[in-house]
C-alpha cells in the first residue's frame, strides 16, 4: 500500500527564504528583537506562519472590542485587563476604530502600549469625570500611537520611573475648571546622588507630540523640572518635544 503522503503547510511549499527553515522558536526570539510599530506590525503581513508568530501573546498582547473569539489567547476587551495580565516586558498593542475607557490604571511593570492605527486620532482612550488620570506610571514604560483625553485632572500621572511618549494626542477637555487639568502630571524624585546610576532615575521624554487644553502641558510636584523644549508649528496643530528630568 502506497504510503499516504502529509500534505504541507503553505509555508512549507515554497520555502523561498532561509528564514523559513528556522523552527519557530527561534523566529519568534527574532520577532521579539523588532520594534512592534511597524517592524513587527509589518512581519505579520508576510504569510500565514509570520503572522501567527509576529502575532503570538508571549510576543505583545492586544485590546480589542469587541471580541472576535472569546477563546483566542492574548486578546482582552479591556487595557486594564491587559495590563493585569501582562509580564514585565510586554507590549500591548490596541486595536483602533474605538474608544477605550481607561480610568486611573495603575501600571507597575515595564510595558509598551501602543495604538494599532495609523494615526493617534485612531486609537482614543477616555478618562471620564471624577477620575485622578488615565494611566499612573510607577515603572519604566513607553507609550506610543494613542489619544489620550481626560475630562478633569490628568491624562498622565508619572510617579516614577522613565516614561516615553511617543506620537501621541494628550488633550483635556475644555471646561470651567481648566486650570485644575493637566495632560502630564509628575510627582516623581529623583533621589539618587550618584552620577552613575542617573540613567537609572526618573523622567518624562515626550517625542511628537500633539498638546491640547489645560492649564499648562506638563505640572512637576516633585523633583524633576521641564528641559530641552522644542516645538513645530503644523497648519492645524503644534508638535512637542520635551524631557522632564533632574534639576
Amino acid at each position: 500500500m502506497a504510503k499516504r503522503l502529509r500534505k504541507a503547510a503553505p509555508w512549507e511549499e515554497s520555502p523561498g527564504s532561509p528564514a523559513n527553515c528556522l523552527d519557530d522558536g527561534c523566529l519568534m526570539h527574532i520577532f521579539s528583537f523588532l520594534s512592534p510599530i511597524p517592524d513587527r506590525y509589518n512581519t505579520a503581513l508576510v504569510c500565514h506562519r509570520w503572522r501567527y508568530l509576529a502575532c503570538h501573546p508571549r510576543l505583545w498582547l492586544r485590546v480589542e472590542r469587541p471580541l472576535r473569539n472569546v477563546t483566542e489567547p492574548g486578546v482582552y476587551m479591556n487595557l486594564e485587563a491587559a495590563v493585569s495580565a501582562a509580564r514585565p516586558g510586554d507590549t500591548i498593542l490596541i486595536a483602533a476604530g474605538c474608544t477605550y475607557l481607561a480610568c486611573n490604571i495603575q501600571i507597575k511593570k515595564p510595558l509598551c502600549i501602543i495604538g494599532g492605527g495609523e494615526l493617534p486620532d485612531d486609537t482614543v482612550l477616555t478618562c471620564s469625570r471624577g477620575s485622578d488620570n488615565a494611566l499612573e506610571f510607577l515603572s519604566t514604560c513607553k507609550i506610543a500611537n494613542l489619544t489620550i483625553k481626560a475630562e478633569l485632572g490628568c491624562c498622565l500621572l508619572h510617579r516614577s520611573g522613565k516614561l516615553t511618549i511617543q506620537e501621541c494626542l494628550l488633550q483635556c477637555e475644555q471646561n470651567p475648571l481648566d486650570y485644575l487639568s493637566f495632560p502630564i502630571v509628575s510627582t516623581a524624585i529623583e533621589y539618587n546622588p550618584l552620577p552613575s546610576l542617573k540613567e537609572q532615575g526618573h523622567g518624562v521624554t515626550v517625542v511628537r507630540t500633539r498638546i491640547e487644553g489645560g492649564a499648562k502641558a506638563i505640572r512637576t510636584n516633585g523633583t524633576l523640572a521641564l528641559q530641552r523644549v522644542r516645538a513645530i508649528y503644523a497648519r492645524s496643530s503644534v508638535f512637542f518635544w520635551f524631557e522632564v528630568g533632574e534639576k
